[in-house]
Order: structure tokens, then sequence, then C-alpha cells
């Protein structure tokens, strides 16, 4: 499980970093979000 979530970080500071506008930060912080949130559902 921490494997996963930290996967799940790795992609969204990754993501957040190849935006180039504040809306798009938003949206991907969002997005590795909804990952970590999948994430942790699956691992229940």
């Amino acid at each position: 499980m921490r494997k996963l979530v930290g996967l799940a970080v790795v992609a969204g500071a990754l993501m957040v970093s190849a935006c180039n506008t504040i809306e798009g930060a938003g949206k991907d912080v969002s997005s590795a979000g909804k990952t970590v949130a999948k994430t942790a559902d699956g691992a229940k």
C-alpha cells in the first residue's frame, strides 16, 4: 500500500511541475488526489 501511495505522490508531483498555469496546477492536484483516493479504496 505504501508503495502505491508513494507512486501516486510522485506522479502527482510530476504533473504539477509540468503545468504552466495556476488553473492547470489546480487540475493536476485534483487529479493526483483522485488517484490517491482510488489507490486507498483499492487497498481496503
